[in-house]
Parts: C-alpha cells; sequence; structure tokens
C-alpha cells in the first residue's frame, strides 16, 4: 500500500480551465456550518460563469434553507426535498436529484461542514483535464482538533484516505470520501447513477466508485496536491464517532468486488486474533506472550511506515506519536465496528437508518 501511495505523482494546477463545474451538497440541520462551507465555494480562485453551486436541503428543521436563500443572489441554487419517512437512503436520492438539475458536465460532491482553499476547485478540476479522468478522489483532512481524542481520529481518518489513494495507485480503487469526490456527469448516468445501491443509507461515494471501477478503474485518479485538500471536523464524543464508524461500516459486506470483502474479512480476524491473544496473555497463557508481542509490534511498526509519507504530505507528522496507542486501541474498534456496523440500525442525522 505504501507503494501505491508513493506511484502517485504530486499534481502542480498551472492552467486555467474551461469545463463547467457543478458543486452538489447534500445538507440537513447544518445551520452552524453551511454559510463557512459556501462562501469558501464562491470565493474559489475559479471562472464565475462555470460555477454552479447546488444545494439540498434534506429535511431540515433548523434555518439551513434560510441561510442557503439569503445567498440566491449570488447564483447558489437551493432544492428542498419533500418525500417523508420513505426513503434509506436520502443522501443518494438527494444527489440524484441535484445532478438531475445541474448544468455542469462535472459534478463534485463535497459536505456542509467542509473548508477548502481557494485553489481547491480549480485543482481538482485541472486533474480531471489533465489525467482525462472520469473519477477523481481527492484528500479530506480532519483540522482545528480541540482535544487528543479528535487528533487520534485525525490520525486514523488520514490512514484511511491513505488507504483509498494507495488503492488507486495500485490500479485497484477499494475506497473514497465523499466530502471531496468528482465525476464526469456523463458517466454516472453511464453506470445509471445510485440504482443496485440505493438500499443502503450510506455508499454514495465508495460504491459508486466500485460500479465505475468495474468497468473503467484506469480512468480513476487520485488528485495528490495539497491545494486539493478538503479539511472538515472530527467527531466531538466518542457516541458521534461510533455511529459515524457504524454507518461506514454497513456497506463493507455489500461490495461486488468479493476480493474487497475478502480483504476487509481476513483484516477483522486478525484484529479478532490479537484480541484473543491479548485475553490469552491476561489470564496467564504464557505460550500466546511471543505471538501477542510479535503481532503487535508487527503491526505498529507497518502502519508507521505506511502513516509516515502520509502524515508528511498532509502537514501532520506530529501525529505519529499516537501510532503505537492507535494501532492497539485500534483492534478493539475494528473488532466492534465490523459486528455492529453490519448488524441492526443506527442513527444518522436524527434518523434510525439499515
Amino acid at each position: 500500500m505504501r507503494k501505491g501511495w508513493a506511484k502517485i505523482p504530486c499534481f502542480k494546477s498551472s492552467k486555467v480551465t474551461s469545463e463547467r463545474v457543478s458543486v452538489l451538497i447534500a445538507a440537513r440541520n447544518e445551520e452552524d456550518n453551511i454559510a463557512r462551507t459556501i462562501d469558501c465555494i464562491l470565493n474559489q480562485d475559479f471562472p464565475k460563469e462555470n460555477l454552479e453551486l447546488i444545494i439540498v436541503d434534506d429535511h431540515s428543521t433548523d434555518s439551513t434553507a434560510a441561510i442557503v436563500r439569503s445567498y440566491a443572489d449570488r447564483g447558489v441554487r437551493l432544492l428542498q426535498l419533500s418525500i417523508g419517512d420513505k426513503l434509506n437512503s436520502y443522501k443518494k436520492y438527494a444527489i440524484t436529484k441535484a445532478i438531475e438539475m445541474s448544468t455542469g458536465d462535472i459534478i463534485i460532491t463535497t459536505d456542509a461542514d467542509c473548508r477548502m482553499g481557494k485553489d481547491w476547485l480549480r485543482t481538482v478540476v485541472q486533474y480531471f483535464e489533465t489525467n482525462d479522468s472520469y473519477l477523481v478522489s481527492s484528500p479530506v483532512l480532519y483540522s482545528e482538533e480541540k482535544t487528543h481524542f479528535e487528533e487520534l481520529q485525525t490520525l486514523e481518518f488520514m490512514y484511511l484516505i491513505g488507504l483509498g489513494a494507495a488503492g488507486i495507485g495500485n490500479h485497484s480503487p477499494t475506497t473514497c470520501n465523499g466530502a471531496n469526490l468528482a465525476y464526469r456527469k456523463s458517466v454516472f448516468f453511464e453506470m445509471d447513477g445510485f440504482n443496485g445501491i440505493d438500499n443502503l443509507a450510506s455508499g454514495d461515494d465508495e460504491l459508486f466508485l466500485h460500479k465505475v471501477a468495474e468497468k473503467y478503474a484506469d480512468k480513476i485518479g487520485f488528485c495528490k496536491s495539497k491545494e486539493a485538500i478538503v479539511y472538515t471536523d472530527a467527531k466531538p464524543d466518542l457516541k458521534s464517532f461510533i455511529s459515524q464508524r457504524k454507518r461506514w461500516a454497513s456497506k463493507s459486506t455489500k461490495y461486488k468486488n468479493k476480493k474487497v470483502v475478502a480483504l476487509g474479512v481476513s483484516i477483522w480476524l486478525f484484529n479478532l486474533a490479537l484480541l484473543v491473544s491479548l485475553f490469552a496473555f491476561l489470564f496467564r497463557m504464557p505460550e500466546f506472550n511471543w505471538i501477542l508481542l510479535t503481532a503487535f509490534a508487527l503491526k505498529i511498526v507497518v502502519e508507521f511506515l505506511f502513516m509516515e509519507p502520509i502524515t508528511a504530505f498532509m502537514g501532520r507528522k506530529e501525529l505519529l506519536k499516537y501510532v503505537p496507542i492507535l494501532s492497539i486501541v485500534h483492534s478493539f474498534y475494528i473488532v466492534y465496528i465490523g459486528i455492529a456496523g453490519n448488524t441492526g440500525k443506527y442513527d444518522w442525522k436524527g434518523r434510525q437508518v439499515n
């Protein structure tokens, strides 16, 4: 995976783009964040005549819609959903409706609590043009952490972003993040949109990536540029963090590519084996000690080696000090989330979904 990350060259934007772009945001009860995100997008160093911003209000009960309407004179378009409690995947429905009304050739999705530098849009679109891409994943980073818990999340999230980039670098795309994802509208319709994956609340990013990868794996890229980074926030407490990760894990067994499912299961089994060895050690079975210590040591070393270039790229190398503790805690978390994310329901934006 480290080799896959290294295969991706750093990208530097240099020219003016001619593509028309539609930036889409599905928002629900985001009155505290949406204005900041809109301002970041409207202040992009990008031709205003080629930029369209569409925000879909997903049954918000706060002032999200009113805030979006206040930007109408600056060209921001608002679409309000009114379908009630009929769906399991409101976000996919929201994105689909926004795409249907969009005028851009390139669709870029982000979230209502994200922030971007002024060169974000130009960099991503120029990467599209330079590489003749059909789908482009770009980096997402947690920032403005307030606690050590949030810093641990930042390191773990960089790990996930790095794995997604490495898979693309190895020409075997597995994961991406919808907070910074772009694709050609023509490809979205060619893939029949989210049809076939619309029964899951999550997966508007990864599952769609897999649909595109089945036919156009060589047309999927990762924009490895600091100017392309989208910044968002870590979860403030353990409850919201667990709920988010359960949602992410809920799609892990639904991938059509069974090799990816097998990889996920093997990772889960490895972490389960670590915990079994740990409990055996605690119950004084010394024959397990060397296995436990060797396995944890290898896990820490390998993850450190993988994370070193990724944290360097993100400008967050100071977080490498957390790798040993995160590697150990991660085993407990992976085993629990692997089970909880694929059984029962979880809360998402005040809804109980499967």
